[in-house]
């Protein structure tokens, strides 16, 4: 009887054994929740090229688009934890708006995360000749001119607007924000002087080309052109999100898939290709597993809730 239990044991064991350890062994489907020819297509399309050749399987891209990037993300939670099913993730859909609205998915809970591999870097930036000369300066004039400064960035209600809006509500200041459709828009409205202030990741380039200067970082890093400026939670202010680009899959993906990706991931983004990619994009290249990337994404979701229950945003 015992030998009985023993095999049956093994009959049980078996087809796990035989799979793990060999993932990828057919073709991977990536979904893509935003519309062909945009940064988070492209991105998802040569990942899956760079990726697919690295794993010698074919990595087919399909978008579903629709709710703020939520339905596709959504159908990534609901896919099979096999690894055979990812989706492309960035901040918005996934730290910010799903304390606003209602989605198919809870960050938290239904999601893995697989790793990231790019970084945005979004620095908060007046003119040049502009009489603020730091975020001290900034916050002091938006305080004593209530709704005067006018000030804006590239996405409404995603992580930049709720982390400049949480300074002012620390400070118990008021400041005029006017939305546009884009970080392009944004800087020309601020080289324009439309607006005073600006949150964006154009804000970089603007600098080193001698129209802007930087007061405070947005993002947990330091700011790549000037390292001097604080981040905003450095100054002492509530929430400095992540802005990311990653992957995601279902809850529960196997430890080999994780460990399959930690290490294709950290390849793709040393190639030439990507590399090409990044600087055509003006994207900033930052790489982190699965259990870096994880830990990000609980410390901005949680700090993301807080900051807009407070503000009121919705």
């Amino acid at each position: 009887m015992r030998i009985l239990k023993y095999m049956a044991l093994a009959v049980m064991l078996t087809p796990f054994a035989a799979t793990a350890g060999n993932y990828p062994d057919k073709p991977i489907t990536l979904i893509c929740p935003y519309s062909a020819g945009g940064g988070g297509d492209t991105a998802t399309r040569m990942i899956a090229k760079l990726a697919g050749d690295m794993m010698g399987v074919k990595i087919n891209v399909e978008n579903k688009t629709g709710g703020g990037a939520t339905i596709g993300i959504g159908a990534v939670s609901k896919s099979k934890a096999d690894g055979y099913t990812l989706g492309f993730v960035s901040t918005s859909p996934i730290t910010i708006r799903t304390h606003m609205m209602k989605a198919p998915y809870h960050p938290l809970k239904d999601l893995t995360y697989v790793g990231q591999f790019v970084a945005s870097s979004q620095p908060l930036v007046v003119l040049k000749d502009s009489p603020h000369k730091s975020l001290a300066d900034l916050i002091a004039y938006a305080k004593e001119n209530p709704g005067k400064l006018r000030w804006s960035t590239s996405v409404q209600r995603g992580g930049p607007h709720v982390a400049v809006e949480a300074m002012f509500k620390a400070e118990g200041a008021k400041a005029t924000f006017i939305p546009f459709k884009g970080g392009s828009k944004v800087l020309a409205a601020l080289l324009g002087k439309t607006i005073d202030a600006a949150m964006m990741s154009e804000g970089n380039k603007s600098t080193l080309d001698g129209q802007t200067r930087i007061l405070a970082e947005g993002t947990p890093n330091k700011n790549p052109v000037n390292s001097k400026v604080p981040t905003l939670t450095e100054a002492g202010y509530p929430i400095a999100p992540a802005i990311f680009f990653g992957l995601a899959g279902p809850a529960g993906l196997p430890a080999d898939v994780l460990a399959k990706w930690d290490d294709v991931l950290a390849k793709v983004v040393k190639t030439d290709e990507f590399k090409a990619l990044a600087n055509q994009r003006k994207w900033s290249l930052d790489f982190a597993g699965h259990k870096a990337f994880t830990k990000t994404v609980v410390s901005d979701y949680n700090a993301a809730k807080i900051a807009i229950a407070k503000i009121g945003m919705k």
